[in-house]
């Protein structure tokens, strides 16, 4: 796991900005604290920073040039079948020895043979750029779903790419808000890629390569996920099952391959439970991780945890936190935010992340099995609402009640409440509008009533409707696939990835996802609904797959994630940070960003019977503030 950066100057005013590749290097040493490297010809230059995981060996260092010196690459993330591509490829080419062990120079010496076409035999998560130094051409690449992160800026005078958006600030690219986006940031608490809340900036899409040059970007896809409804019935639900542990087995013997220290995350739900399972056989001692909350028993998954690790004899490390730890962390979350972005979650997979890598450099965990096999429960209440019912019909008949009474995540009892009217609510509108709804903090109306009257005029609502019919617009209702591959395209991408590469990365911890090898992926999405849920089961065939691999304890539990306590730390602890510092009304009123009635009403709603998401959307605010700050101001 590393990071990559680059500069194509394509006039002499940008010729002048080659020489901020250092600095551009140099700020995202976390992601590669084992070595740096940079190459430069003529209008280019290529940057590098090693996290060393395959080939720690002086020999894997980057930028990497073929013995001809065409082509050179600079590459972040991992290629699982690099040796069978090897043997298959090179060695019957006549290509080899190898000078190192590493799945990059397997890439670059691939590319050279064959050129694009070896994106789509690649197997891993990456993202890539490679310089041909013949023709002048540059090729970036990301991998199948997005797993690791190439943003782009292109104007008149050069293109810079990198890894992190603090990357392109330190090339010197301006620093700009796309006030269009504002408002879907604040309903999402996340931009949707490929856009980006800086102007000029974007994210090369996930399975897409790009080729530039002379100026002109060509972007195409090499792999794009789809529906496989002709699929649906080529398995029983039986042998969906015994194909669905195989995968999962192959998927997991992938990830393990490592030259540096290796274990997994274990939360003690479903999907991190199947890994550690089944990494177990490989791997004896196994060391696994999770989190837990001292304070708070709602949220405090631990002992389920336990339950694996005792099953499979790892070598547990549960990591109990206190109000205090968390809050101590704040601050190291915000800082390494260099583009908005307020999942809170963020938090504890900072800590756990910090923690874990004090034992290790890589670790395997159980993300992307919601998305692909339907495990949340919008999921559940998604098949309920399509599925009619007497139970349906008294709720969404209840919905004047449900919105009455006290709504909060923080409380088992008010949480179950702001659930209820959501569901009512969403009951009475068409599929895509609901998905919209349910993806949301709040609606679009509401987000864009925050901003500044000034900027509220200039942008509209026109962004907002657009990026939303292009990740709504093919749910029809009538195969529930359709919810799952939205969520693949956006809630995956733009949050859960997002999340788990930056806050990983922040602490040089690699992070690898057997859900996510697109052998299991394509194999989903070819399964028909009620294989993945039913009236009383989410993942259905996931847990019946592995039901004999775990504690029956773990299933048809509660399902938490990482909840942290928002709503308790602004009205106590973190208040004098709301109120005299980040949304300080004199600050909020000179910086003519938000509505500063608009934000004097939701830290008074904080303090309410009923704050509803005011939490989520107060931390969305505190988000762009402290950047703003850092970044902009």
């Amino acid at each position: 796991m590393c990071g990559i950066s680059g500069i194509v100057a394509l006039s002499s005013h940008g010729q002048q900005s080659l020489s901020a590749i250092r600095q551009a290097n140099q700020a995202m040493v976390q992601r590669g604290p084992d070595g740096g490297g940079i190459y430069a010809h003529d209008w280019v230059v290529l940057g590098h920073r090693r996290l060393s995981v395959i080939d720690t060996s002086c020999t894997g260092s980057q930028p990497m040039t073929t013995p001809d010196g065409r082509y050179t690459i600079v590459f972040n993330g991992e290629i699982f079948n690099h040796k069978k591509l090897t043997d298959q490829y090179l060695s019957n080419a006549g290509i080899e020895p190898l000078r190192s062990h590493s799945d990059t120079e397997v890439l670059l010496l691939l590319f050279a043979l064959m050129g694009e076409q070896v994106f789509q035999i690649l197997e891993g998560f990456f993202a890539a750029a490679i310089y041909d130094r013949q023709r002048g051409d540059l090729f970036l690449v990301r991998d199948r779903f997005g797993k690791k992160p190439l943003l782009l800026y292109q104007d008149e005078d050069c293109l810079v790419f990198g890894s992190e958006m603090k990357v392109l600030f330190a090339a010197g690219i301006p620093r700009r808000v796309n006030w269009s986006l504002l408002p879907v940031y604040l309903q999402l608490n996340y931009v949707p890629q490929p856009y980006s809340l800086v102007a000029g900036v974007r994210k090369l899409k996930a399975g897409h390569y790009l080729k530039f040059t002379n100026g002109v970007i060509l972007e195409q896809p090499y792999y794009q996920l789809a529906l496989s409804p002709a699929q649906y019935q080529q398995y029983s639900y039986e042998g969906a099952q015994k194909r669905l542990v195989a995968l999962m087995e192959e998927a997991v013997a992938r990830r393990l391959v490592a030259d540096v220290p290796l274990g997994a995350f274990l939360s003690g739900g479903i999907d991190s439970s199947v890994v550690v399972a089944l990494a177990s056989r490989h791997v004896s001692g196994l060391h696994t991780f999770s989190i837990g909350y001292k304070d708070n028993a709602f949220f405090d998954e631990t002992a389920y945890a336990r339950m694996v690790a005792s099953r499979y004899q790892t070598r547990h490390t549960a990591f109990m936190l206190d109000n205090d730890d968390l809050l101590e962390h704040i601050g190291g979350v915000l800082d390494y935010i260099d583009e908005p972005f307020a999942d809170s979650s963020a938090i504890p997979v900072y800590i756990l992340s910090q923690l874990t890598r004090k034992h290790i450099t890589v670790a395997l965990s159980g993300d992307g099995g919601d998305e692909v096999f339907a495990g949340y429960n919008k999921h559940s209440a998604e098949w309920k609402i399509r599925n009619g019912g007497v139970r349906n019909a008294l709720i969404q008949a209840g919905a004047p009640l449900w919105r009455s009474l006290p709504q909060s995540r923080n409380n088992p009892l008010t949480n179950k409440f702001r659930q209820l009217y959501r569901f009512a609510k969403g009951a009475t509108l068409s599929p895509a509008d609901r998905y919209w709804q349910w993806a949301s903090i709040m609606d679009g109306n509401t987000s864009l009533s925050l901003l500044h009257p000034d900027i509220r005029a200039q942008v509209g609502s026109g962004m907002n409707a657009a990026i939303r019919q292009t990740f709504t617009g093919d749910i029809t209702g009538e195969d529930f696939n359709e919810v799952l591959l939205a969520d693949m395209n956006l809630v995956l991408l733009s949050d859960m990835l997002v999340k788990v590469d930056s806050m990983s990365m922040a602490n040089s911890l690699e992070v690898r996802s057997p859900f996510l090898d697109h052998h299991v992926v394509d194999f989903a999405f070819g399964l028909p609904e009620h294989y993945k849920i039913n009236g009383q089961m989410k993942k259905r065939v996931v847990q019946d797959a592995f039901r004999s691999h775990l504690p029956e304890a773990i299933y048809n539990r509660p399902k938490h994630g990482f909840e942290i306590p928002l709503l308790k730390w602004f009205r106590k602890e973190l208040w004098t940070l709301i109120d005299a510092d980040l949304l300080d009304d004199r600050f909020v009123v000179e910086q003519a960003v938000f509505d500063s009635a608009k934000v004097r009403a939701l830290k008074k709603k904080l303090h309410s019977a009923s704050p509803g998401d005011s939490p989520a959307t107060i931390w969305a605010l505190l988000v762009f503030q402290h950047w703003w700050k850092r970044y902009l101001a």
